[in-house]
């Protein structure tokens, strides 16, 4: 029986911890270095498409996620000007359709479950990674305080600003995209489906779009606000705004919109940044997955999915090939993910263009596309997400 392959994930977030689990239940002995002193996940709502709940389902915790994800009935597109509905992507039949719901939380619960899920796997915190290296048939992160760790694998899912990307492949930054985003919650004592309709509600516009979903079990409406901006001076999840700065950005916009964001708290906003696809994501005993390997704009809602794919997919070659079989795991592991990876990146880029358009026969002409998408079939209208659900990462066999 092969010697169990020694793992150090570098970041605790979600792609980090659905690699912990994953490796952990393939028998892999993993340990987790986090940059932050405390635990704790910056962020709002998050939408876990059907193929991430497949993910999860890997892992042993679909039935962990279902207890606290709001199942939306639709994805409906919207003119964010009058507020008439251009496409309507049904979403109750889901687990039929997809093999597993579609599922609206906050981006902490979602990490509570793949915290617990992770279960006795380490976590060392406040350990900032300086870089990774090979050295034979070791692996070797190193810390900002000096301190050094070998392994058998090194993975990298320490967010777009990767240092151990950056150390192993290069040092380009990531791109600014010409569009912000803001972020906020509306708290709600019991749903108002009147004024925001149990569905993902995409609002389209001149040089940006809005999205409303709930989360909190009903609870709460995530806003995610998107407006371009030619310049940003840093890419945070920390950055404190205003419903006031928000608002502005928005004139002429759907009254019922401008209700909604003006009920909204807590608000945060960021540049949105992503990166070309990569020819390889692994060095050595050295890999990436997450933002750290393919950085990609929230406009087809699978950052979050292909983290846990990423990690579902890694955890299972590796833990099952063993220290010896690092290697060749790593080697499958690219052939699996790449290609996916890539155009649900280039995807997400085309999206916010058709998002964005200011034109409005353009506009108008989206639109008729949309509608005769869906009279022919109303899943593949919209963003035309069905090729993205239908994956199922536990069911591929890349050796």
């Amino acid at each position: 029986m092969p010697r169990p392959a020694k793992v150090v994930v570098i970041g605790a977030g979600i792609g980090g911890l659905a690699a912990a689990c994953a490796l952990r239940r393939a028998g892999a002995e993993v340990s987790i270095y986090e940059q932050a002193p405390a635990i704790g996940e910056v962020g709002a709502g998050i939408q876990i498409t059907p193929n991430g709940v497949k993910a999860l389902r890997g892992l042993g915790l679909e039935e962990e996620i279902l207890k606290v994800g709001f199942r939306p009935q639709a994805i409906i597109g919207l003119d964010g000007l009058t507020g008439r509905e251009t496409f309507r992507t049904p979403l109750t039949d889901s687990p039929r359709m997809y093999g597993a719901p579609y599922l609206q939380t906050h981006r902490a619960e979602l990490h509570e479950v793949l915290w617990r899920g992770a279960g006795v796997v380490p976590i060392h915190l406040g350990m900032r990674c300086a870089g990774a290296r090979t050295e034979g048939a070791s692996a070797i992160a190193r810390f900002a305080d000096g301190t050094e760790v070998e392994a058998d694998l090194i993975v990298g899912a320490d967010g777009i600003h990767s240092a151990v990307r950056r150390s192993v492949f290069s040092d380009e930054p990531a791109r600014y995209t010409g569009t912000m985003c803001w972020r906020g919650i509306v708290p709600f004592d019991a749903p108002d489906f009147e004024l925001v309709a149990p569905a993902t509600s995409a609002w389209f516009g001149p040089h940006g779009h809005v999205v409303t979903y709930w989360i909190r079990g009903g609870r709460g409406v995530n806003i995610v606000a998107v407006h371009e901006t030619k310049t940003w001076q840093d890419e945070s999840w920390s950055a404190r705004s205003t419903r006031e700065e928000m608002l502005a950005a928005y004139p002429g916009w759907h009254p019922r919109l401008l209700k909604l964001l003006g009920m909204s708290q807590d608000i945060f906003k960021w540049g949105l940044f992503d990166r070309d696809p990569m020819r390889s994501w692994s060095a050595g005993r050295v890999t990436l997955l997450g933002d750290a390997a393919h950085a990609m704009l929230p406009f087809l809602s699978q950052g979050a999915a292909m983290s846990l794919e990423d990690g579902y997919v890694l955890g299972r070659l590796v833990g099952h090939g063993g220290a010896d079989g690092v290697l060749a795991a790593l080697a499958a592991y690219e052939r699996e993910r790449l290609p996916r990876t890539s155009r649900v990146l280039l995807r997400a880029r085309e999206q916010g263009r058709k998002n964005h358009l200011t034109s409005p026969m353009a506009r108008l002409w989206r639109d008729a596309v949309y509608f005769a998408k869906g009279l022919l079939n109303p899943q593949k209208t919209g963003l035309g997400g069905d090729w993205l659900y239908e994956h199922d990462v536990t069911t591929m066999q890349s050796t």
